[in-house]
Order: structure tokens, then sequence, then C-alpha cells
């Protein structure tokens, strides 16, 4: 797969809630995306004042990243419409320092473990060269159309 396809593309996020930048690799098993920790890059809305991330959005780099996959196999299926998926939970999900420093780039690699046709189970971690700087599993779940509707429907009936 081609590097210049955007994050955006496979992903139901608009800005600011967009925290990727750009697409690595996808592949039948794996996804991999990148971000820069900096005040010129889609993560300013988030950093620190010492212009750091702190360590909490490792899960959704991690969810986000899991959603290019899971938009990339849907376009491959030749499904336009991008699905909105949700993280279950997350396994052992550490972050080394707690945060991630400004001036670096994340690389967020994704792996399969599972999937069945609504359940997926991943082996994720963030990495800054060759250092992992957070790593755990995360687990997603697939609503029907009918589950979104009646979860965004539950508050507005009053």
């Amino acid at each position: 797969m081609s590097n210049t396809v955007s994050p955006g593309a496979y992903l139901p996020h608009d800005a600011p809630m967009m925290l990727l930048e750009q697409v690595i690799s996808v592949t039948d098993e794996s996804a991999s995306c990148r971000v820069r920790v900096a005040t010129d890059s889609v993560l300013r809305p988030f950093l620190d004042v010492n212009g750091s991330l702190p360590g909490w959005y490792a899960l959704e780099l991690m969810a986000q990243t899991i959603g290019v996959w899971s938009g990339w196999h849907r376009h491959q299926q030749g499904k336009e419409t991008i699905s909105l998926g949700m993280v279950l939970g997350a396994r052992e999900l550490r972050c080394t320092e707690g945060c991630f420093p400004a001036g670096l780039t994340l690389d967020i690699c994704v792996t399969l473990l599972m999937q069945d046709e609504r359940f997926g189970s991943f082996d994720c971690e963030i990495r800054a060269s060759d250092a992992v700087l957070a790593k755990g599993r995360v687990n997603t779940f697939q609503p029907s159309q009918d589950e979104l509707l009646s979860l965004f429907n539950q508050g507005s009936s009053s």
C-alpha cells in the first residue's frame, strides 16, 4: 500500500480529533501510522505546557491506527462507507515515560491477534526511533447500525 493515503480516508474523525498524520503501511495483519509531537502537528491542541503529549493519549493513537487497519480492509472489500468502531478495553497498556516528549516522531504499530465478524484484539506499540514508548493489547468491537442508533438516541427521547 502507498503511504500517500491520509488517515482521514479510513477514519470517521475530523480535526481536532484526528490524531494521526500519516499512514505508513497496512497489510492483512498489521498497520503502521505516524504523528509528530510538535506545535505544528495535529497534536497541538493536546500538548501540555512543555510541548509533550500526555501518556493517556497512547490508547487513542492505538485505537485510531486500528481504525485505519479496519477502514483499509473495508475499502478492500468494496465498502466505501467509514464505519464507527469502539474500544472495549486495553490490557497491560503502559507508557514508559508517562508522556511523549516534544520533538518526537511517533510510529504507532498494531498487529492483529484475533478477529471475528465484530470483535478484534491487537498488540500495539508506539515507538520513537528504536525505543518502545508504549505498548499494550487493545480489544475492539464493531457495533451494528441498529446498535449505534440505539446508543446515540439514548438521551434524545426525553
